[in-house]
């Protein structure tokens, strides 16, 4: 199965899709995504890149780490 991740896409509907991503996001500064709620609101309009902007996190680490599990990036 051929795993892709649009950055355009919300952090909800990336997360929906495949569920493994929460923790991956979560290793890589989205402590916040684990909280109740989180998902549902703030998940439902934040992209990975607006997020990593916002925790100051680089969007490169993002997508090696995503890619290191086998994910292919789509921007």
């Amino acid at each position: 199965m051929d795993k892709k991740i649009n950055l355009n896409h919300t952090v909800y509907e990336i997360c929906m899709e495949y569920p493994e991503v929460t923790d991956i996001l979560k290793e890589m500064g989205f402590h916040d995504i684990v909280k109740p709620g989180m998902m549902q609101t703030a998940g439902r309009f934040m992209t990975i890149p607006k997020g990593a902007s916002i925790k100051k996190i680089s969007l490169d680490l993002i997508k090696n780490a995503l890619q290191e599990r086998g994910f292919r990036i789509e921007e």
